[in-house]
């Protein structure tokens, strides 16, 4: 009982369901052979037993027929707008991390939702009035896939009908979950459930959009992401899992010395041929090589191979290796420790110079300990070519093409097949190559498609999580966290990644409410634009940013405001917001009606992680 308050049911329970299903005449039977009747009857009133009509158990084809008779004689559907009409002087806020609109219920979400239920209950039997707003998480990939997946001729849909699609599958899943969630008696708001394609929802999303980007939070950026030309799109690193089996096509190959290290000018003689010794097990982005890059303080060896007379420069720690690799001979001439202002040619292009640079994720646990860097192609090798001014030329497209850009051998050439083919034959040609082998590692796949994923340079639109670490910290430090090791883990996490990429190319999704200049690619938004975006989602939701025509999003003014001329010069953004994003902002609608929105519980989605928050 809720202190002093009377349930809001007429029948306990067991009276119900016993009124519904009598017991049946052969129990009687059934307790002599227990031994409770009969000859032992003597001491059935010796032990203190409840006594029920109860039935001990139902065939299964009655089962579904006792759970919704058991659901409508208690009330489980009234009780929660009960407890939110009683007196209560205390509110418990559960924030429901959504689950996502993707298929049939299953026993993840039975987990989730039987504790935030037993939560609930415990509240609200302590005198709580409980606050409690289930929803769901609706756009996303997993879901566009899995609808366009039943339509024949797919790839010749326009955005609008991959849209209307993508709803469609996900209003059939939320009609499933709910009607489970609601049968397994979970109290609830079900009247009013949240979804994040709600207009309301998505223009609340927009608003914390806009509100991150005005305090520098949100910007827009050209580097390399993790992308999976099979979904032609941008991913976060959580996005992706790993292939330990994966097989790559690594290569030994050298870069001829153009400028020797002042340190080994001495050693080389200037007849002699020298190169310095690199391995990579991405051929493919040999192409967009712009450095080699070394350990500093670290000590490197040029070596002469006793067979061909070359000499080749790499690491002192790595010359038997490389030696057995490559089943050769290596003298060592001289050791140095810093390769500082040496430089190389490129083994492939012509007159293109790679600087020799000094970088502290080269490692000496494989290869050459020196390591050929593609700006466009790596995160390390992005920072490399930041620091020192190198361009960073993507010459891959969004489906993992060569394009033009990268010459006639290699366009359209698929760079993790026929593309990598291409590249090696061209260091063979070149007298580059020096061996080729098959090399099985941990390799990033698209966790949805299933296919390898590469790293690709592209503009995006980025949260600067470098800006908000050390503030980020220290409120997850006052968190209770369950488990303790999923904390650390998000603190761990705040440390090591100082960007989170939050657009993506697909369209069903909330779009990224910016407007292009057509000539300069320059991007527009500011108060008035946003302003006049949120209004028009509040109404007809973000299909409209596909069905409008420009001139009914964007207003004169705020083009005006911008220094801008006409409307028409502007084209609308065509990426959409990462659904972690999506579900990210769930407070900012769901809480609205609690005290500073802020909940004293957030389970999320169909894990086991709870986030006890501040005041909670």
């Amino acid at each position: 009982m809720l202190r002093g308050v009377s349930p809001p049911v007429a029948a306990p329970l067991a009276v119900a369901q016993a009124e519904a299903f009598p017991q049946p005449a052969s129990q009687a039977a059934r307790e002599d052979d227990r031994g409770l009747a009969g000859a032992d009857s003597q001491y059935r009133d010796t032990v203190l037993v409840p006594r029920s009509r109860f039935p001990a158990q139902l065939p299964g084809r009655l089962q579904p027929e006792a759970e919704l008779e058991t659901q409508q004689k208690c009330g489980f559907s009234e009780l929660y707008s009960w407890q939110r009409q009683r007196k209560a002087k205390q509110e418990f806020c559960l924030h429901d991390g959504p689950p996502y609109a993707n298929g049939d219920p299953h026993v993840g979400h039975a987990l989730n939702k039987i504790l935030k239920d037993i939560t609930n209950r415990f509240y609200m039997m302590r005198g709580y009035k409980v606050h409690y707003v289930p929803g769901w998480d609706c756009h996303g990939l997993p879901i566009e896939l899995k609808a366009l997946s039943e339509v024949k001729g797919a790839e010749n849909l326009s955005p609008m009908e991959i849209r209307q699609k993508a709803r469609e599958f996900a209003e059939r899943a939320i009609e499933k979950q709910k009607s489970a969630f609601i049968r397994w008696g979970v109290m609830a708001d079900w009247a009013n459930c949240y979804r994040t394609f709600d207009p309301k929802y998505e223009a609340n999303q927009l608003r914390v959009f806009y509100k991150m980007y005005d305090k520098g939070f949100i910007y827009q950026d050209y580097k390399p992401v993790f992308w999976s030309p099979s979904a032609k799109t941008a991913l976060a690193e959580a996005e992706l899992e790993y292939n330990e089996q994966h097989v790559s096509r690594s290569v030994y190959m050298k870069f001829p010395l153009l400028k020797s290290p002042p340190k080994l000018t001495s050693v080389i003689d200037g007849s002699s041929s020298a190169s310095v010794l690199v391995w990579t097990t991405q051929p493919w982005t040999v192409p967009a090589n712009q450095a080699v890059c070394y350990m500093p303080d670290s000590a490197y060896s040029i070596v002469k191979c006793t067979t061909t007379g070359e000499h080749f420069i790499l690491a002192a720690d790595r010359v038997e290796s490389t030696a057995a690799v490559l089943d050769r001979q290596f003298e060592v001439m001289s050791t140095c420790v810093d390769l500082a202002d040496g430089s190389c040619a490129h083994p492939t292009i012509p007159d293109r110079v790679s600087p020799l640079l000094p970088a502290n994720h080269v490692t000496m646990a494989k290869g050459t300990g020196l390591v050929h860097t593609a700006p466009a192609h790596g995160m390390e090798d992005y920072s490399v070519a930041s620091h020192h001014q190198l361009p960073t030329d993507c010459l891959v497209d969004e489906g993992g093409f060569f394009t033009e850009a990268a010459g006639p051998e290699l366009q359209n050439k698929n760079v993790l097949e026929e593309g990598n083919e291409a590249v090696i034959q061209m260091l063979q040609a070149a007298g580059s190559l020096l061996k080729e082998e098959k090399y099985v590692h941990s390799y990033p796949y698209d966790w949805r498609t299933k296919k390898p994923m590469i790293i690709r340079a592209s503009k995006q639109w980025f949260v600067n999580t470098a800006n908000v670490k050390a503030t980020a910290q220290e409120v997850l430090k006052k968190v209770k966290v369950i488990p303790t090791s999923a904390a650390n883990r998000m603190l761990e996490m705040l440390d090591r990644r100082t960007f989170w990429c939050i657009s993506r190319q697909r369209c069903w999704g909330v779009p990224i409410p910016v407007f292009y200049q057509k000539n300069t690619g320059e991007c527009l938004i500011n108060s008035e634009t946003i302003t006049d975006v949120i209004k028009v989602v509040e109404q007809q939701g973000t299909d409209a940013w596909w069905t409008l025509p420009i001139e009914q999003l964007l207003s004169k003014e705020a083009v005006a405001k911008a220094g801008g001329h006409d409307v028409l010069d502007y084209v609308k953004g065509q990426d959409v917001l990462d659904i972690w994003f999506d579900s990210g902002t769930s407070w900012a609608h769901v809480l609205e009606g609690a005290a500073q929105q802020v909940a004293d519980i957030y389970l999320y989605k169909n894990t086991l992680k709870v986030y006890c928050l501040p005041g909670g």
